[in-house]
């Protein structure tokens, strides 16, 4: 028979074997809106014309360096040190498998271990995991986790302006598991008042996130809002968007809160349209064995020389998902690795040196647009509350402001418009140590000209 034909056999005895028709059965649940249909491909071309027609392509593209950009809203441009991508594209460091077989990865346990260091250090608190896919999915983890601490309480509280990407992945994965996701408001200043939380707050409620800085760039009370949540006996997460953060502000692992975890993108992971990002998770010792994910150890072999292995984890945290605390199945070691060597050459006092820069860029914007006026039509939103490097300019037509800006190089933050009628309209302009005096002073003059 020829190879055709038998291809063709097969085929048929397939669609048979599941009763189907034809292949297009095969696709009868999708919508027929959203299928491609026939693919209408070019002939085969050589691998040299592919590579110029490639080319052709990068060469439409406009470079970010053509753009003074302060583009934030949960992803942030920091200064990536040239030796961390040396280090990181190493062949041995391309894999984000976990480490089953402690003999032959030593090097990446032990790249994991002062992952989980530096976090521990940067959130003050006791243990952290190895690493989680990113911001979003590591606050859900928090809230599954105090899901499983606490079985009778089958609602959580968000405390004000979680970022609202965050806040839809965490009711996707509650709905199910039928835990309630409730807000505790913000008020004029854009910060939760202790007392309207207190109020919010009962004897069914596992979880309080607090996001702070939060997602109008606000700082949160974390001291007032840390004790109100330990009187409720409900586990308090601190949910960090911009981990610079944590060089200047304290974090909730000083007052009172549980767990503290959030996205460490800004530490030596690019924009890179949104993705991949790197979640952290850090807690208190008393919550260790219900903690997800990866976590590695520092033992000693039979002679006594120092080593590193998986511990408190089991082999259904990997593959056997219906036993585990957590689905969580691939550590994201690659990332990790990545924060890891960008903290590394930080240090405390390096970290310390970003975060003030960024603070310091954004207070000027501030200064900036106050002297320009109320009565202006691009405005502070919270003109007298606190924040780190990410502030909300109050505009009626903020999408219309962007392409203007952008026309004269300028991406000048992200609009609140996408996020629907919920929040109130305008830009998230973010500036960290990136971005020089000269831009500022740009983006300050076009607001002036364009608002």
């Amino acid at each position: 028979m020829h190879r055709y034909q038998a291809g063709q056999a097969d085929r048929r005895a397939m669609l048979d074997a599941v009763g189907c028709a034809s292949v297009d059965d095969l696709f009868a649940t999708i919508p027929p809106e959203v299928r491609c249909g026939a693919l209408d491909l070019p002939s085969a071309h050589s691998e040299e014309e592919v590579r110029r027609e490639f080319w052709a392509y990068a060469g439409a593209n406009a470079a970010p360096e053509c753009f003074a950009s302060f583009l934030g809203g949960g992803v942030y441009g920091h200064v990536t040190p040239a030796v961390a991508d040396a280090l990181l594209q190493r062949g041995e460091f391309f894999t984000a498998y976990t480490p089953y077989q402690p003999e032959v990865s030593q090097g990446t346990l032990q790249a994991i271990f002062e992952f989980q260091t530096y976090v521990c250090q940067l959130t003050e608190l006791d243990v952290a995991n190895a690493s989680l896919y990113d911001g979003a999915t590591a606050v859900v983890e928090a809230v599954l986790m105090a899901a499983r601490t606490l079985p009778g309480r089958r609602r959580v509280v968000v405390a004000g302006a979680l970022h609202p990407d965050w806040r839809a992945v965490l009711e996707t994965y509650c709905e199910p598991m039928g835990v309630a996701v409730d807000q505790a408001a913000w008020g004029e200043d854009g910060r939760v008042d202790a007392a309207a939380l207190e109020r919010a707050l009962g004897a069914d409620v596992c979880a309080v996130v607090v996001a702070s800085p939060n997602f109008l760039g606000v700082i949160e009370d974390l001291p007032a809002l840390g004790k109100v949540i330990a009187a409720s006996g409900a586990l308090g997460v601190h949910a960090v968007a911009e981990a610079t953060s944590l060089g200047m502000l304290a974090p909730g692992g000083s007052f009172g809160f549980d767990v503290v975890c959030g996205e460490l993108q800004a530490f030596g992971i690019p924009a890179a349209f949104g993705g991949p990002l790197l979640g952290f998770f850090a807690a208190r010792q008393t919550h260790l064995r219900q903690m997800p994910g990866r976590l590695v150890g520092e033992t000693a072999d039979a002679s006594g020389r120092r080593g590193y292995v998986l511990t408190l984890s089991t082999r259904e945290q990997h593959i056997r998902r219906a036993k585990a605390t957590s689905n969580i199945c691939t550590n994201h070691g690659l990332m990790a690795l990545a924060a890891t060597i960008v903290l590394s050459l930080l240090g405390k006092k390096g970290v310390r040196e970003v975060a003030l820069a960024s603070h310091a860029k954004a207070e000027y914007l501030k200064a900036g647009l106050r002297a320009q006026g109320t009565g202006h039509r691009a405005r502070l939103a919270f003109p007298q509350s606190p924040s780190y490097d990410e502030f909300l300019v109050l505009h009626d037509d903020p999408d219309g402001l962007l392409a203007r800006l952008k026309g004269e190089g300028i991406l000048g933050g992200v609009s609140t418009s996408q996020f629907g009628a919920s929040w109130p309209k305008g830009i998230l302009v973010a500036a960290t140590e990136r971005n020089t005096r000269e831009e500022c002073d740009r983006l300050l003059d076009a607001l002036r000209r364009l608002a």
